[in-house]
């Protein structure tokens, strides 16, 4: 393979669409990114229809990848202090944190940066689809990357920070303090008052100041927005984050803080 090829695929599967980007490592360059939104929930058979549709529709995927990553972003995850993980007990962790079946089959990543394990459900009919298209691949829950990268990053800070990841109908909490994970959460919303009122009941329950605390957006939510002059209205500390690279894009994104996870799943 010619050095100018060696091309990187990531795919994010999220409850409100998918997310396809291309990285040409040879040219540290983001050639492509491709966003698919979901009108509605889909069930695990119709998001395999949609991964296989826009693969098969973009010439741009008819390609040779080195390598092949796939992000699970959904609700079906949870964290275990590495000491207490039990690999035989992955259901037992996830039960009390999220409906799942009998049948489903349950993973874990390693979080390097806090000694923890992330146990989730990821899509078996999905995986055996990647594998069956493109031979050896990763996959990690988005928790996985988002914890990961902003422990990595975390300023030095005497207050608390807030990270709220945003999505169309969802949206992520991470809180550190000192650099230590306090929590990770996931919240489904629908009108902006439903997602302040996630955010400031976890400051509450947390016992954080919302005068002194620092709260750090990504995702999709821009300055001006509905959700955006929500939240700035009852915290002072507001300010956007963002994905830790230094990529260049054949196009430049529109908003460099909407695709958090995505650009920094990239090794």
């Amino acid at each position: 393979m010619h050095q100018n090829d060696i091309k990187e695929l990531s795919i994010q599967i999220s409850l409100s669409g998918l997310s396809f980007c291309i990285l040409n490592r040879s040219k540290n360059t983001i050639g492509h990114i491709q966003h698919v939104p979901f009108d509605k929930k889909l069930t695990p058979f119709d998001i395999l229809e949609r991964i296989i549709a826009t693969l098969d529709e973009g010439a741009v995927y008819d390609q040779t990848f080195s390598e092949v990553l796939l992000i699970y972003q959904n609700e079906l995850s949870c964290l275990v202090p590495k000491p207490l993980f039990d690999e035989a007990h992955c259901a037992d962790y996830l039960k009390f944190n999220a409906k799942i079946l009998t049948t489903d089959y349950i993973s874990f990543d390693d979080i390097h940066f806090n000694d923890s394990v992330n146990v989730y459900v990821p899509l078996v009919n999905v995986n055996n689809f990647m594998f069956d298209r493109f031979g050896s691949f990763e996959y990690k829950h988005s928790s996985t990357i988002l914890i990961e990268h902003i422990l990595k990053h975390q300023p030095l800070s005497n207050v608390p920070n807030i990270y709220v990841n945003v999505n169309e109908h969802s949206f992520e909490i991470v809180v550190v303090k000192d650099y230590n994970l306090v929590l990770y959460n996931t919240f489904e919303y629908i009108t902006k008052e439903d997602f302040i009122y996630y955010i400031l009941f976890t400051i509450e329950q947390l016992k954080m100041d919302p005068e002194t605390l620092k709260l750090k957006l990504m995702g999709t939510i821009a300055e001006g927005d509905d959700l955006y002059q929500i939240v700035y209205t009852f915290i002072r500390n507001v300010e956007f984050v963002m994905p830790h690279h230094k990529f260049n894009f054949i196009e430049e994104p529109s908003v460099a803080h909407n695709d958090y996870v995505l650009l920094n799943s990239f090794k």
